[in-house]
């Protein structure tokens, strides 16, 4: 049998597939289902400082090949995500990557200060398709000296891994990437969701309580798949691919295109055991072919 595993900044994965966050909760719900200790790794959902209800209903609309969704990261806070989340987490023997956000660079670096000395958390995935309040609501993630004051603050707070996930609403991602390497990133995921909208044509208004979302599912996975390349092709740090897995074939034209790991988000909503079936899919594909680990097709495109 062909070898699954591969290394994120120093974190070993038992294989390559992981939960994207916001898709997965901290695995509560999909433990009942599911053998959780098969996946690579589970990106929990983003936490903030403070409790944050989210935006207004409606939040989701189901589009042709995707779904808009505007949750808003609502969650209870970090306070109750470690007496609850990392607490049900801790029995799992499996990476737990913690994706944290905030509306200001003190935020985020506060929320890493608390994680960092805790065991339980293995690595953290800072989510930078936030809005900067303090710079009049711009995305930290669309420009990059915004995402290189946020990445580098971070940086400093914590020991742990710092995996930043980009958003492909800018202009130019590959050279935000390039400042988040310089800032001190250990890793990259991307895609985060590609802004979207929906309007009801007998109402006249939009779908989305908050007018605008964000788009995931297979209809975005060929805008993700060009981005990792343009990325991979830019910096030498470890990717994390994801925007509209929901197959094995899909999760390897990331790893092909030059991401190390994968993860599996909106597919989970359709299909709980989707990640073991992309599991099992990488695995026969590596064994019909006769490679002997994933990490040979890492980047292993042909561009003739």
């Amino acid at each position: 049998m062909a070898n699954l595993t591969v290394n994120i900044a120093g974190l070993e994965l038992k294989n390559p597939v992981i939960t994207a966050s916001g898709t997965y909760g901290s695995g509560l719900e999909y433990g009942r289902l599911i053998d959780i200790n098969r996946l690579g790794a589970i990106c929990t959902k983003t936490v903030t400082l403070q409790p944050f209800g989210g935006n207004p209903p409606p939040r989701l609309w189901e589009t042709p090949c995707g779904m808009l969704n505007s949750i808003g990261l609502q969650n209870d806070g970090i306070e109750s995500f470690i007496a609850k989340d990392l607490a049900f987490l801790a029995k799992y023997d499996l990476p737990v990557i913690v994706s944290i956000a905030g509306t200001s660079v003190d935020d985020c670096s506060r929320l890493a200060k608390i994680l960092s000395p805790l065991p339980e958390v293995d690595a953290l995935e800072l989510n930078i398709s936030c809005p900067n309040v303090k710079a009049e609501g711009v995305i930290f993630g669309s420009s990059e000296k915004m995402a290189s004051e946020v990445v580098a603050k971070t940086r400093l707070a914590t020991t742990k891994p710092l995996i930043v996930k980009l958003t492909p609403n800018t202009g130019n991602i590959a050279a935000v990437a390039a400042a988040c390497e310089r800032a001190g990133a250990d890793a990259l995921s991307l895609i985060n969701t590609v802004l979207g909208m929906a309007v009801d044509i007998n109402t006249l208004k939009p779908r989305l309580g908050n007018v605008v979302g964000g788009l995931s599912g297979p209809a975005i996975k060929p805008i993700g798949v060009r981005m990792v390349w343009e990325v991979a092709n830019t910096v030498g740090l470890p990717i994390i691919g994801m925007g509209g897995i929901v197959t094995a074939a899909d999760a390897l034209e990331y790893v092909i295109a030059g991401a190390t790991a994968v993860a599996v988000g909106t597919a989970n909503f359709i299909d709980p055991q989707a990640p073991l079936k992309v599991i099992e899919g990488i695995e026969n594909y590596l064994d019909e072919h006769k490679i002997d680990k994933v990490s040979r097709l890492i980047g292993a495109i042909r561009i003739d």
